[in-house]
């Protein structure tokens, strides 16, 4: 007998596991040594005892699987005083190739009646009751030789009650599980059916047909729902009904119905409190790890499939193992994103040993609590979709609710429960119904006829022990689903519709920056790796400031890629089903909210269309199966016995299954490359497609291969998660370090900027999590929910042992504890005793010529140990996990260009290796620890601020160093000196310096990235004048060196008599140990090119012609131009692009020194500044009268607004020079817009006439109309100074 494929069956095969009496009682060894437990709670193996049929072409069975993940914990016994309820859960196997096959199990007890087991289980228990008290009290000492990662065995103390088993007088029971495989995940249905196979067993009745007719049913009589239609198929006693959504394909207006889901989202929102399923699902959407914790399998699978679906229309494309299975708990510790299902029995969360949890969403269902990795950005909008929730289980309370207080309340871990036991509404108990007591009751019997006579109740059916779903099944008509499994399926599609709903607006336009392809399929997805598909950048800049610490990290999941790569493949083949959902419903959202959807959120509103569909659908029955019947060839059934399920005769149900061609055989369902992640329809050749899916199992292991489970086979899928892990980490150091040499080409003038901020902090966010990974692989034990900051601590600790003890003195290595935010200035010795690693290599910078009456500073580079960084992070009051310490050393480490050669000097103790790690670790692999520690290196090519702009609150040690000029005797002064430090995170305000100190420390709260330096003096004794030529100032704990050149005088009567200078920071290149600083200072622009102070004539004012003057003002506005449109907090320093080298200022001052009669008659001896005073005295000659000259009212303002503006100037800034209030006057002019109104006027007076020649710049109208036209550019922008650019002046 041959049938048609199981594409058209509704279950593949039905499986029987048990107890094979014929091999004995067989420990499981996988699950780890449990000689130290009590018999009757060890693991021993169960085996597939039977499965028909023995083939399905299109579904291959596997037998090691199967029988795995039926019994995960393998066989358990329990004696006539323990409670044997049945228990129920759902499974899935994911194959190598990403397909998936469901299981639905149910497990109940059967009595041992094999007296060779019984005789075998009490031999352990005489072989335990004898051993000594001390072996059993090892339980309690941690073991390093464990083969599984996790150790959650709790074993039980001969002190404590333990289950003890006595042949004598005690019955033996054994756990037997019945099984159905399908392909599709039809679990209410499938759990209804074997309950009722279970109960024609517990409670035999002579009218049932044998069992191998129900099995036959099911296998080859029920077939596959159509798309849109509902079923009706029977049991053994009632009918069971199921239903599946309507195709999209099918659909040619209107909304679309989401794909098939039949597990209870109303479980999953009383397994969890809406916040904590939000935090859950914004876990699982970043990709963390995610771990679900619980003694119940069928709640593990339920909040797995859950919060799967909940991503629609986004896949989850990493390893996914809703229950793992006992003998699998090894692949804990694999380094990459997971979803899986841990069990526990009797054991204390606190008790529970996991690798690392620096990286992991740990959700313990019992407990209804979730923990979630630190700093997890918020899911846009999740006020509105708590809110949202909330209303849907507030509707639903009524119908849905009434059964969880029949279902007791999950319990604490601890607590020794069943785990998912039929609840007893279900009457699954061996005690008589309560209506056979009550019938045979003769006091009832008169009760009853007088509550009948008074109407109290109008039958004594109300006391049936039946179930609601029995209740309904008999009230209503039975051709229709009762009302509780209408209400779950109306749940379900509410709660998806919602979480979808919140995806459209998110991605409403996200179509608009797909890139596609120029080139055919096969060349697109050979080159995938290497293609930009999607301009994240301007996605993310037309992102709220709200969403984008979420945006960016989702951006970069393979999820979001596959996405976008199905978007793209829909152009070559056939779009993907989920896919077409989702832009149909972008559709019907554009056609409601306009084409461009506002950021704001609209509540959901298709909620009531599928609904629609739904109950048209479940309430009249579309197809009714074939109800089971007698085979003609069952010669010799099973005979049933009360308990037992019985050996079911296979030959009737071994029935040949063919597999006919189809017409869509060609554009059949497929895994792409996992590499490109894909997971749709392609049309692509048998060739084509072999090729592709074995390029994907050498890339990539999406799931342990749960077949193989050899010493060799785990090592091979242990090597597969190096092989990941190792592409990972290529794939992400090469994209850090694109983007960034990008970001910083553009800077140069070089392509456009593709990567910001926000993107850069992300990046380097997971590049912290992913350090995380790899030290959490092959772990021996854990110290800390950080390995690698365990690592850390463990090597420093080591090392202060190997130098006896002696650790660095910590007062030289960071500031005092108890240093508040207020800057501090401490006067150091000059001596760097103490600070070298290795003194005889140190290289110092140290001023050339500096041999007269005062010793010029000397820079000595800072240490570069691991442990002096270590000790510098241990110090940061603002963090106070290890987690955080391990992270904000990653990026300490990375600023300072160091993380390679850290980790190095880290990973060279082999010894520390070995006692750490197991042998299978990524760290013990030595090609691939060494190709790991070359991408590293790689990222030494480009600075990050990865530190500096994180940790905003730290309070940072900057070394100054002030070299004046040795020349003129000028090298000293008798005024009091001060300084002023700001960068793009605040400044230091005015630190007062001891006469005669060159050198000392100011410590303050972190400054960021230093843009800025005031220096000046108070002009007192004698001697007060100063030649300063340059300051350097080094941020002691990232290392950067900055330069502010200045080369000018401060000093009355000196120069422009200024005695304060503004010099604008320049950071000088990262140097290692034995970088020569003098060159580092020597290779610096030149002083004057970069001072905004520079002397009013430029080495190169004169050479210019006033094409390349213009030329270099439009570069300088155009800047100024860029620099507003960024992002806010993506804008760069805006005192450079003013007052820096080739900023505006300089600028501005070429055209007013061209031309200039001042230069060739006076020399030094007259300014920029002493011109625009020379105008202001004509202006106020005129609006006094003094001076004859017809004027408009506009002109008449505008000489009011220049003298008024100068006044201002002169008053403000009486310490400030000639050339720094010419700075002042163009910063201010452009911020309050007024500069380029101004110009003609003063270009119009005569003073210009005098002052310049005729072929000068502000005598050339159209030049002067030109100024004007450039400078209006930056009327659009609001325009606001750093504060230390005007030290306070308000003007």
């Amino acid at each position: 007998m041959s049938l048609q494929s199981s594409a058209t069956r509704f279950a593949d095969y039905f499986v029987v596991c048990g107890l094979d009496t014929s091999t004995g009682l067989e420990p499981d060894q996988l699950s780890g040594d449990n000689l130290q437990c009590p018999p009757l709670d060890r693991p021993f193996k169960s085996k597939v005892l039977q499965h028909v049929p023995e083939n399905v072409p299109s579904n291959p069975f596997d037998k090691t699987a199967v029988g795995m993940l039926c019994m995960p914990q393998g066989l358990g016994f329990c004696t006539q005083k323990e409670t044997k309820r049945p228990r129920f859960h759902s499974f899935l196997i994911t194959k190598e190739d990403g397909s998936r096959v469901f299981g639905s199990a149910l497990t109940f007890y059967e009595e041992v009646r094999d007296t060779k087991i019984c005789a075998a289980m009490q031999t352990l228990q005489h072989m335990y009751r004898a051993q000594p008290e001390d072996e059993h009290e090892e339980e309690n000492q941690p073991s390093l030789q464990l083969r599984r990662s996790p150790k959650v065995t709790r074993r039980s103390s001969p002190r404590q009650s333990v289950k003890v088993f006595d042949s004598k007088s005690d019955t033996l029971y054994v756990t037997k599980c019945l099984c159905l495989i399908t392909q599709y995940p039809f679990v209410t249905a499938q759990k209804e059916y074997l309950r009722q196979l279970y109960e024609a067993v517990e409670k035999p009745v002579k009218s049932h047909l044998p069992l191998e007719c129900y099995v036959y049913n099911i296998l080859f009589e029920v077939p596959l729902p159509q798309p849109g239609r509902s079923m009706k198929f029977y049991g053994v006693s009632r009918p069971v009904f199921t239903q599946r959504p309507i195709s999209i394909t099918t659909i040619t207006h209107g909304v679309s119905e989401l794909p098939l889901f039949d597990f209870s989202l109303w479980d999953l929102c009383r397994f969890l409190e809406v916040k904590d399923l939000i935090l859950l699902f914004t876990s699982v959407l970043l990709e963390h790890q995610i771990l679900l914790y619980s003694s119940d399998y069928q709640k593990l699978m339920t909040v797995a499939e859950c919060i799967n679906v909940l991503t629609f229309p986004f896949t989850w494309q990493h390893v996914y193992v809703p229950i793992l299975p006992a003998s699998l708990t090894h692949f804990l510790d694999a380094p990459v994103p997971f979803i899986m299902g841990l069990h526990h029995g009797r054991e204390k969360r606190s008790e529970l040993t996991l690798p690392s949890e620096a990286n992991m969403c740990f959700v313990d269902i019992d407990d209804k609590t979730v923990d979630v990795p630190e700093d997890l950005p918020p899911f846009p909008h999740h006020q509105e979709l708590k809110e949202e929730l909330v209303r849907a289980i507030n509707l639903y309370k009524v119908s849905l609710g009434k059964d969880s207080s029949k279902t007791p309340s999950p319990k604490k871990s601890g607590s020794n429960k069943e785990e998912s036991t039929i609840s007893r509404n279900e009457s699954w108990t061996n005690m008589p119904e309560r209506m056979e007591i009550l019938n045979q009751s003769e006091a009832f019997a008169k009760i009853s006829a007088i509550a009948k006579k008074t109407g109290v109740w109008t039958s004594i059916e109300e006391f049936s022990d039946k179930s609601e779903k029995e209740k309904d099944l008999e009230i209503k008509d039975s051709s229709s689903m009762g009302q509780r499994q209408i209400d779950h399926l109306k749940f379900n599609n509410m709660i998806r519709e919602i979480f979808l709903n919140h995806f459209l607006h998110l991605f409403s336009s996200y179509e608009t920056f797909v890139i596609q392809p120029t080139q055919d399929m096969e060349s697109w997805l050979t080159n995938r790796e290497i293609m930009q598909n999607f301009d994240k950048a301007a996605f993310l800049s037309d992102q709220p400031e709200g969403y984008l610490p979420f945006m960016s990290s989702f951006t970069e999941t393979q999820m979001f890629a596959t996405l976008i790569d199905n978007k793209i493949l829909c152009h070559f083949d056939e779009v993907d089903p989920n896919l077409r959902v989702f832009d149909s419903r972008l559709k019907i959202l554009r056609e409601r909210l306009g084409e461009y959807i506002t950021h704001t959120y609209s509540p959901c509103t298709t909620v009531e269309d599928t609904e629609k569909m739904l109950e048209k659908r479940v309430v009249y029955i579309d197809h009714v199966s074939l109800r089971p019947h007698t085979l003609e060839d069952l010669t010799s059934p099973a005979t049933v016995e009360t308990g037992f399920f019985p050996q079911i005769e296979t030959d009737v149900l071994n029935v040949q299954i063919t597999q006919q061609p189809s017409k869509r055989e060609s554009a059949m369902w497929r895994r792409k490359d996992r590499s490109m992640q894909h997971s749709e329809h392609i049309t692509l050749t048998s060739e084509q497609r072999e090729k592709y899916l074995q390029d994907a199992r050498l890339k990539h292991v999406r799931q342990p291969k749960l077949t193989d489970m050899s010493a060799a086979g785990m090592m091979q899928t242990n090597w597969k998660f190096v092989e990941t892990l190792l592409q990972e980490i290529k794939n992400k150091t090469k994209r850090m370090l694109v983007e960034k040499m990008g970001h910083e080409a553009i800077e140069l003038g070089h392509g456009d900027a593709n990567i910001n901020g926000v993107e850069e902090n992300t990046m380097i966010a997971s590049l912290c999590d992913m350090l995380e990974r790899i030290w959490s692989h092959g772990l021996q034990s854990k110290k800390g929910k950080s390995a690698l900051w365990s690592h850390l601590l463990s090597y420093l600790e080591l090392q202060d042992c190997n130098y006896g003890n002696q650790c660095l003195d910590s007062n030289k290595l960071a500031p005092p504890e108890h240093w508040n935010h207020a800057s501090h200035i401490s006067v150091m010795s000059l001596s760097p005793e103490g600070l070298q690693d290795h003194p005889s290599q140190i290289k110092t910078h140290r001023r050339k010529g500096s041999t007269g009456r005062i010793e010029l500073p000397t820079l000595t580079p800072l240490p570069s140990s691991l442990a002096y960084d270590m000790r510098k992070v241990q110090q940061m009051v603002d963090i106070r996990t290890d987690v955080g310490h391990a992270r904000a050393w990653v990026r300490l480490a990375l600023e300072k260009k160091m993380l390679e050669s850290h980790l190095k000097e880290l990973l060279s103790d082999a010894d520390l290796l070995r006692n750490l790690y197991k042998r299978y670790a990524f760290l013990r692999c030595e090609d691939e620890k060494e190709q790991f520690l070359f991408h590293l290196l790689s990222l030494n090519a480009v600075d990050y601020f990865s530190y500096t702009n994180s940790f905003l609150n730290t309070v940072v040690p900057y070394k100054v160093l002030i070299y004046p000029s040795p020349k003129f005797g000028c090298s000293t002064t008798s005024a009091n000196p001060w300084i002023s430090l700001a960068g793009q995170h605040g400044e230091t305000g005015v630190i007062e310096i001891p006469k005669g100190c060159l050198e000392f420390n100011v410590e303050h709260k972190n400054l960021g990235i230093l843009t800025t330096l005031r220096i000046g003096h108070d002009n007192t004794g004698l001697t007060p004048r100063w030649l300063v030529e340059y300051v350097l100032v080094r941020n002691e704990l990232t290392g950067h060196l900055y330069k502010f050149p200045c080369g000018r005088w401060l000093g009355k009567m000196v120069d422009d008599g200024s005695t304060e200078r503004l010099l604008v920071a320049q950071l000088l290149p990262q140097h290692s140990d034995t970088y020569d600083l003098d060159l580092a200072v020597a290779s610096s622009p030149p002083n004057k090119a970069l001072s905004p102070n520079s002397p009013k004539k430029s080495p190169d004012s004169g050479s210019l012609s006033i094409p390349e003057i213009q030329e270099r003002l439009g570069h300088a506005i155009n800047n100024l131009v860029k620099h507003f449109y960024k992002p806010e907090k993506e804008r760069g320093n805006l005192t450079y692009l003013l007052c820096g080298e080739q900023g505006l200022v300089h600028c501005l001052e070429l055209v007013f020194q061209y031309g200039f009669r001042s230069s060739r008659l006076f020399r030094n001896k007259f300014f920029i500044w002493d011109y625009l005073e020379k105008v202001k005295q004509y202006f106020e000659g005129v609006l006094t009268g003094e001076v004859r000259q017809a004027l408009s009212e506009g002109a008449r303002a505008g000489y009011w607004i220049y003298c008024n503006f100068l006044l201002k100037i002169n008053s403000a800034t009486e310490s400030v020079g000639k050339d720094g209030k010419f700075q002042i006057f163009v910063c201010v002019g452009i911020r309050d817009h007024i500069l380029q109104k101004l110009l003609p006027l003063i270009a119009s007076s005569p003073v210009t006439d005098q002052m310049y020649e005729e072929n000068s710049f502000l005598r050339n109208y159209s030049h002067i109309n030109y100024l004007v036209h450039i400078l209006s550019t930056l009327e659009e922008f609001q325009i606001t100074l750093e504060s230390s650019l005007l030290r306070g002046l308000e003007i």
